[in-house]
């Protein structure tokens, strides 16, 4: 719409409020890398396992796929059980040990570069792209289909870390 001399665009949208079900900011980015591992996504994970044991459950929203989704997909690349990964947590009184904990647990070569790769390309696919498209439509946001182009893309913008 051109009012006057200035061109003003249509604001992008955002998720309409509760369209996912309760949404967890304190929850690291998936784009976020383990620091010992360089794995992408491990710390957001990790976080999940800590909200569950200090409080219980994780909300719906997210219990959904705990310990699936890409929780799966990741100990699937790294040959491990998610319950192992919880398993750890829970026995941990801090993150030192923690990271002592999944020491045991993680294979010694994670191949992060590889899981790094396949894990921002989550959603690509011609699956996923319909996935992406489905989810977007759900939350209000159909307009935001080719800004949104992976499934982290998704949870990021889901929590409010994309405009």
């Amino acid at each position: 719409m051109v009012y006057g001399r200035i061109l003003l665009l249509p604001m992008p949208s955002k998720p309409i409020p509760g369209s996912t079900g309760v949404v967890l900011t304190c929850l690291p980015s998936p784009y976020v890398a383990h620091g010992r591992t360089g794995l992408l996504y491990l710390p957001r994970f990790i976080a999940k396992c800590k909200y569950v044991k200090e409080h219980g459950s994780l909300p719906a929203s997210y219990a959904k796929n705990f310990k699936r989704g890409m929780d799966r997909f990741l100990c699937l690349h790294l040959g491990i059980d998610p319950g192992a990964v919880e398993a750890v947590v829970r026995a941990s009184a801090d993150d030192e040990e923690i990271e002592r904990g999944l020491s045991g647990v993680l294979p010694a070569d994670v191949r992060a570069s590889r899981w790094n790769r396949e894990f921002v390309q989550k959603g690509m696919t011609d699956a996923g792209r319909e996935f992406l498209k489905k989810a977007l439509e759900a939350m209000g946001c159909a307009d935001r289909v080719d800004q949104i182009r992976s499934v982290a893309d998704l949870i990021d913008f889901d929590e409010g870390r994309i405009e």
